[in-house]
Parts: C-alpha cells; sequence; structure tokens
C-alpha cells in the first residue's frame, strides 16, 4: 500500500507543480520546492541568535557572554526560563505571519517550523505547547495558528506536542497599540493549564509555540500558569521577535 501511494505522488506530483507551483511565502513568486523563500525574501530576513539576552534573545551588538542579559530583563526578568525566535519582525516575516493567520494559508505553519527547528534541543524530552486561542477566534479563523506550528515542530523532530494543555478562558482584545502595562493587565487570568494534564506538566520542561512575540505579556502569562502547575523549566519558541518597541 505504501509503495502504492509513493508511486501516485510521483506520478501526480510533476502535474501539480505545473498547475499549482511552489511559491514563496513571501511574495508568491515561484520558487523549485515548497516552503522556500525566494532570493530576495530570503535576503530580507534577519535571523536571529548570539549574541543575544540569555533569557529573551534580544540581540547584542556586541558579545557579552553566554550568560548576560539585557537590561528589561534583568530590572523585571520574564516567568520563563528561555526564549528563542527565528528570525527578526520585519517586513517579510510579518507578512507570512499574517498570511498564517488571517490569509487562511495553514500550510504555512509548515514553512515557519522548519526554520524555527535549529532552536530545539533534539536530546531533551521537552513537551511542545500553543499559546491558545479562545474559542470565539478559533471559530471565527478556523484554526490556532501557534497549534499548527507546534503540530509541525512535532512532526518534524519527534517531540510531543500537547495542543490543549492550555486553555484561554477569557476572551481578551487584541493587544496592538496597548503600552506593556495594559497588555499585562489585558491577559491577566486569561489562561490556566487543563486540569487533565496537571500531572503531566510536573516537574517537565516545556516548550511554549507562538508566531509572534511582541512585549512578552502573553507569553509571561502562560509560562506563569506552567511554573505555578510544577513545570520544572519553560521556554517560548516563535517565528518573529520585535526587537525595536513600536514595530508591532
Amino acid at each position: 500500500m505504501a509503495d502504492a501511494l509513493a508511486m501516485a505522488r510521483r506520478a501526480v506530483g510533476p502535474l501539480l507543480d505545473f498547475a499549482l507551483p511552489p511559491r514563496c511565502p513571501g511574495c508568491g513568486a515561484i520558487t523549485n520546492e515548497p516552503h522556500l523563500f525566494c532570493l530576495q525574501c530570503w535576503s530580507e530576513l534577519s535571523f536571529l541568535g548570539l549574541p543575544c539576552c540569555q533569557l529573551c534573545a534580544l540581540p547584542f551588538e556586541f558579545e557579552a557572554g553566554e550568560e548576560a542579559l539585557c537590561g528589561g530583563c534583568i530590572a523585571d526578568p520574564p516567568h520563563f526560563d528561555r526564549l528563542r525566535a527565528a528570525v527578526a519582525y520585519g517586513e517579510i516575516s510579518r507578512r507570512v505571519a499574517l498570511r498564517l493567520k488571517y490569509g487562511g494559508r495553514p500550510g504555512h505553519a509548515e514553512t515557519l517550523a522548519r526554520l524555527m527547528q535549529r532552536h530545539l534541543e533534539p536530546t531533551r524530552d521537552d513537551i511542545l505547547v500553543p499559546v491558545p486561542l479562545h474559542r470565539w477566534r478559533i471559530w471565527k479563523r478556523g484554526y490556532n495558528q501557534a497549534a499548527l506550528i507546534a503540530g509541525a515542530l512535532s512532526r518534524r523532530s519527534g517531540l510531543e506536542a500537547k495542543l490543549d494543555l492550555i486553555e484561554r478562558v477569557k476572551a481578551t482584545p487584541p493587544l496592538k497599540g496597548k503600552n506593556p502595562r495594559e497588555r499585562r493587565d489585558i491577559v491577566a487570568g486569561a489562561f490556566r493549564v487543563a486540569e487533565r494534564y496537571k500531572d503531566q506538566v510536573r516537574g517537565r520542561s516545556l516548550v511554549l509555540v507562538d508566531d509572534v512575540y511582541t512585549s512578552g505579556a502573553t507569553a509571561n502569562a502562560c509560562a506563569q500558569i506552567l511554573k505555578r502547575a510544577g513545570a520544572a523549566r519553560v521556554e517560548i519558541l516563535c517565528w518573529a521577535r520585535v526587537v525595536r518597541p513600536g514595530e508591532d
């Protein structure tokens, strides 16, 4: 049966590529393979890594040591243990995230997961947990983009994903345009760990998956309830991280 399916894919694949050729997630230009960016869009992506703040991944202009923290994390340490993002928030990364979230392009979740996977540590037994949406937004949008990314990361890495481990129990207005204090107040009490998973959270390391990290209000709220439920470690993994205030 598997051989027959493989043969069918090989036969039908060229026809599909001719009729529906793979396209760049950023601009829609035809590419050689699915999930690949064209050269122009690829060159406009700013990939994040060292040197950066050990906690929140804010890029540093110079090497400051593996344990260096930014001023924000020193003054107000986050509830999570580490954040990593594939790219900086910019025109192309924003466009791809919006197409996934609002443009009906669920296949972009695989595109994002491919570039986020390098920040996972395959030797660890982490649980992938998406930031949840309220049920009203899921009904309106049709899916939770963070859950799609977490599922793609799970398939690629072999790590376990629990897509409903965190529940969003309060509908909240959009955070765009709000200051950090307002954002924290809006998401306060909006999340809880599902009762059936509480025993599985205790003592475990979890990776909270989202598309974009802006002020950290949502990530911090989720990390806080995971720590209260007994999680030993909570990391954040996202597609894009805002590195300059006001970019969201």
